[in-house]
């Protein structure tokens, strides 16, 4: 019998995929859930969806620190996190979606994945997919059925598929920034956030491992509107500005549009984005200090920089600095 490993987020688009593409290729279906964050219930919750939908087997991976240290801080070092033209959580996301599903496909011994984009077997993940296992079949349910997210969320109904809120939610696992600005504080806050070699250590004179540095943005910034995404690459761009010798900070634009390019021909895990992790990493050895941020009414403004020729955690005292 056919084996089909499919990317499993829980929304009606892969929940109604579990029986289509059980019934369509007579497969057994294996999902996949990506842990970032999203908590011990919801992921309970959706491991228990797709196994009532009709999944042989239902595996949640915790790639929570991959993500963090291979993409985000990436993307943050590379200068591509932040700004109107960035990639949203889940594109910056899908090379790493794309290498689990070939993991859990080859371990299951599965002859093709299948994912929920609605961008069909052209789409992004189709293609990083094919980059990392060509023998692979990509099956894109979604590209296939044209229907509206309305229709869909009625076949989940007739299907008896309950998909509730808590499945839904960014790449990332963490909604945006909560409340209007009238539930906003009146008063602004500021936050220290220091950097070694380009990746943010300390927050307010606390060292933290990366997670749990996330965490505490999430926590502090959120309650002013501000998402930490934007307050990291705002203090980090403040920083390097103030580190890099001038040639070095004009190319990095140069830099952070080959990552993007990279993303959308579904490249990442070829050569070139190796030769781009070696610029950037020797780039970002400068990069290392302190920037203290002002957080008001989703607004972030940078207060204070202060760069550091120190390559150990030492120079954390600047962080109090008045």
């Amino acid at each position: 019998m056919e084996r089909i490993v499919l990317a499993y987020a829980g929304e009606p688009e892969t929940s109604i995929a579990v029986p289509w593409l059980a019934e369509r290729y007579g497969a057994e279906i294996i999902t996949v859930t990506m842990d970032l964050g999203q908590g011990k219930e919801v992921l309970e919750e959706i491991r228990d969806r797709a196994l009532a939908t009709g999944a042989l087997r239902a595996h949640v991976v915790d790639v929570r620190d991959e993500f963090a240290r291979g993409y985000i801080v990436r993307a943050l070092k590379a200068g591509f996190l932040g700004g109107a033209d960035s990639p949203p959580g889940a594109v910056l996301g899908r090379p790493l979606v794309a290498q689990k599903l070939v993991t859990i496909a080859h371990i299951e011994q599965a002859t093709a994945v299948a994912h929920g984009d609605a961008d069909g077997d052209a789409g992004l993940l189709a293609i990083t997919v094919r980059s990392l296992d060509p023998m692979l079949k990509v099956l894109a349910p979604a590209g296939e059925w044209r229907t509206t997210s309305g229709q869909r969320a009625e076949s989940a109904s007739q299907h008896h598929i309950a998909v509730p809120p808590s499945a839904q939610g960014g790449f990332d696992g963490r909604p945006g920034p909560a409340g209007s600005p009238t539930d906003l504080p009146e008063e602004p806050a500021s936050i220290d956030i220091a950097f070694e070699r380009g990746v943010p250590i300390v927050i307010n004179g606390v060292v933290m491992p990366l997670l749990d540095l996330f965490g505490s943005l999430d926590i502090i910034a959120g309650a002013h509107g501000v998402g930490r995404l934007a307050a990291l690459h705002a203090a980090h761009q403040a920083l390097q500005h103030s580190t890099l010798e001038q040639e070095a900070g004009a190319f990095s634009p140069q830099v952070a549009d080959q990552y993007r390019r990279i993303l959308r021909d579904g490249s990442w895990f070829e050569p070139m984005r190796l030769a781009l992790d070696a610029y950037v990493d020797k780039i970002q050895e400068r990069v290392t200090g302190v920037v203290r941020l002002k957080l008001f009414r989703g607004g972030c403004t940078v207060l204070d920089c202060k760069g550091s020729t120190a390559s150990s955690p030492t120079f954390i005292a600047l962080t109090k600095a008045d």
